[in-house]
């Protein structure tokens, strides 16, 4: 299928939707603020297992480049030559092109005498974000690739990311603070408890989202081998990616003598996680302390979200996570990549239930003062608002509901 040529919105991202990522929750969030602004309009994303390479519905249209290739950068290239095929046949109409990586921006800021604002989201960059993935990526191809991120950047009417730090580091490669604007990741409340998940422990603490390098998850091992004493607790670690991606820390599992009480589920949709949450004693997020969080900067949908369930949490003690918890009033901050010093953390609040129920209320009540999706979505109505997207007609229905965590 040919999408329309009508379109007054784009939304582009080099990522898979929709997905079991926290990625995709974020996604779904803004791409929905746009559409209904505008009365509709074009989601470019990447497709595969399964998903179609064409959806439409209503006044949303839904192309996903799905082609693959034996590198992510040849892939990325295909992806970035299809979007300029689309931007031909959006030339006339498209007012307001809203993109997340590099892929999708280069496209976007090089077109000549284009008629439409760019907003380039920042949620990560990835010439920080691939060596942590691929060690033996060369230093030149991150070069080209920060290159390309400093067009987007420079060419942009618009940045938008969730965390100040990563504004600072923004300001520093030069983006006017005057074209940009932090707006924070955010979560839904439930107005009911969710029940609890089917074959629940009696007691555990939980870690939920990827599995990346950066996200710490052989930290939050390593500390839970150092509460073994505790014989009735469990870890369970909801991973939002496929099994094999687990390897790793499977082995690791083994060889500190925990297998037996290390819990895994994979690609939960967003209910399912959602009971794992609700029901655990602690949300674990033990970022590490590398580039990618302390340089770049984050925004963890996890910690916002176990908040969110009233969970207290215990993370890691760095910048990013200080702009959306404090110590000691939503959970706890302890230092990054040390497993004793988390264990010790969760060892003390678990024997001491009426602390982390005062924890965990607080948290949810920050949540919904400052950290609401709806917050959010406001937030960047009003921008697209003052980008030539006035809110005077009768939102379409936007994209379809997902199934994501």
């Amino acid at each position: 299928m040919v999408p329309a040529v009508s379109h007054r919105a784009l939304y582009a991202a080099f990522d898979r939707f929709p997905s079991h990522k926290g990625s995709a929750v974020h996604i779904d969030r803004f791409a929905r603020a746009l559409f209904e602004q505008a009365g509709g309009g074009l989601l470019y994303v990447l497709g595969g297992d399964g998903l179609p390479p064409y959806q439409r519905e209503h006044d949303v249209e839904i192309v996903r480049y799905s082609r693959d290739a034996e590198h992510l950068l040849e892939r990325a290239a295909g992806f970035s030559a299809r979007l300029a095929a689309l931007l031909d046949r959006l030339a006339d109409t498209l007012r307001i092109a809203h993109f997340r990586d590099p892929w999708s921006g280069v496209p976007i800021i090089d077109r000549d005498q284009r008629r439409y604002t760019a907003v380039y989201e920042v949620n990560g960059l990835p010439s920080i974000e691939l060596p942590f993935l691929y060690p033996a990526i060369p230093p030149p191809i991150l070069e080209r690739i920060a290159a390309l991120e400093q067009r987007c950047l420079d060419g942009a009417e618009l940045v938008i990311t969730p965390s100040r730090l990563t504004a600072q580091q923004l300001t520093a490669r030069g983006v006017d603070p005057r074209r940009m604007q932090v707006i924070p990741n955010g979560a839904d409340l439930r107005l009911s408890p969710a029940p609890p998940p089917d074959g629940r422990p009696a007691r555990y603490v939980l870690y939920f989202g990827a599995l990346q390098p950066w996200q710490g998850v052989d930290t939050a091992l390593r500390a839970f081998a150092r509460l073994r004493d505790l014989e009735d607790l469990e870890l369970v670690i909801c991973a939002s990616v496929h099994p094999s991606r687990a390897k790793p820390y499977r082995k690791l599992a083994e060889k500190l003598e925990v297998t037996d009480r290390v819990r895994w589920h994979f690609m939960l949709d967003q209910d399912q996680l959602a009971r794992w949450c609700e029901h655990a004693l602690l949300s674990l997020a033990p970022l590490r302390d590398c580039s990618r969080n302390s340089a770049q900067g984050c925004a963890p949908l996890k910690i916002i979200e176990s908040m969110a369930a009233g969970v207290p949490v215990v993370a890691s003690d760095l910048p990013v996570v200080r702009e959306l918890m404090a110590d000691g009033v939503h959970g706890k901050l302890v230092a990054p990549d040390r497993p004793g010093e988390l264990a010790r953390a969760i060892r003390v609040l678990l024997d001491v239930p009426q602390r982390r129920a005062e924890l965990g209320r607080a948290a949810r009540a920050h949540v919904a003062a400052h950290l609401r999706w709806e917050q959010s979505v406001a937030r960047l109505r009003n921008v697209y608002a003052a980008h030539g997207l006035e809110d005077d007609w009768i939102p379409a229905m936007g994209l379809p509901d997902q199934a994501i965590a």
